[in-house]
């Protein structure tokens, strides 16, 4: 797979990918904190620096263009100031965004995170999570169909905050699959039915427990019947589990498949699930077999969570990931 993987490098193809999703701003404070406020028992802060950069579905962007790909954004942000800032984010990412609406009844998602020194005081979020109205979710599938027949495959990220009704969800999957191209989504929500018919669905252990409405996953017995319930409501052909630690499985109606994480340091999970979604969808738009794909998959996260915060990964990294897993393997093996 290493030389399938160096021969695509090579001949610098690059997939064109159209990510659908929440948009948000991540926004860090960072400062000092030596004493409590007089008035309540808090922790003063005094600011130093400030940044921003994008966030969930964002992040996914991120992480699609560090590989390489071509990248179409959609969605609905708020008309507003920081939506603007949003706009330029991700323009300056090289990415397309003449799919975005700006509505005028929504406030952009911002998550703004205060910390003193490495620790995290508080967050405070700005957002309007309510369902998006039906004009909403007309105007947006018809910027959609414009698009969709000329990408290489889509990929939905839900973040929960109001975008992906059932509606939309469904308008979008029927659309595609009558272009056949392949729909993959990182799922949020306790109801995967907004799902049915997508070719690929990403959840977490936690979130598969909660949509298949199961008390804990602790084996690969509790993950086969959980994602049963998972297969009966959206008729998807894969279920690709991450496991944080223990690395991911892969599921379909007949089988399953564990594939043991790869990182021997973990610093930091955050973000490896946006990873892991950009890193398949890259490479099956690629052509490369699902299994493939989570394998590499599995090697980008497992770079990611040896770094601090959300984190992006490139080709290159991958490839050598791999190859100093085999020579690990080999020397182990002597």
């Amino acid at each position: 797979m290493i030389n399938k993987v160096r021969s695509i490098q090579s001949s610098e193809k690059k997939p064109s990918v159209l990510v659908i999703g929440d948009l948000m701003i991540d926004h860090y404070i960072w400062g000092s904190a030596t004493r409590l406020s007089p008035e309540a028992p808090v922790p003063i802060v005094n600011i130093k620096t400030e940044s921003t950069t994008l966030g969930g579905a964002g992040n996914v962007v991120q992480n699609l263009v560090s590989l390489g790909a071509k990248v179409t954004v959609a969605g609905i942000i708020g008309n507003d100031t920081q939506g603007i800032q949003l706009i330029e984010l991700l323009e300056n990412e090289g990415v397309k965004t003449n799919a975005i609406i700006k509505d005028n009844s929504r406030t952009t998602t911002i998550k703004t995170r205060i910390l003193a020194g490495n620790h995290q005081l508080v967050r405070v979020d700005r957002e309007v999570t309510d369902a998006i109205s039906k004009k909403l979710e007309d105007e947006l599938t018809d910027k959609l169909i414009t698009y969709i027949n000329d990408v290489d495959i889509i990929l939905l990220s839900d973040y929960n905050k109001g975008l992906f009704t059932l509606g939309l969800t469904q308008h979008i999957i029927k659309i595609a699959n009558e272009h056949q191209k392949k729909v993959i989504i990182d799922p949020k929500g306790l109801s995967y039915e907004k799902y049915k018919g997508a070719y690929l669905i990403k959840p977490n252990r936690k979130e598969l427990a909660d949509a298949a409405k199961v008390e804990k996953i602790s084996n690969i017995g509790d993950l086969e019947i959980a994602a049963k319930t998972i297969f009966e409501q959206t008729e998807t052909e894969f279920l690709i589990v991450t496991l944080s630690e223990e690395g991911m499985a892969i599921l379909t109606k007949e089988s399953s498949k564990l594939l043991p994480v790869k990182a021997t340091e973990v610093f930091d999970v955050t973000g490896a699930g946006d990873t892991v979604i950009a890193t398949i969808a890259y490479f099956i738009a690629l052509g490369f077999a699902v299994e493939d794909a989570c394998e590499l998959a599995n090697h980008a996260a497992a770079i990611v969570i040896r770094r601090v915060g959300s984190a992006n990964t490139t080709i290159e990294e991958i490839l050598s990931d791999m190859e100093n897993d085999k020579m690990n393997n080999l020397l182990s093996n002597r």
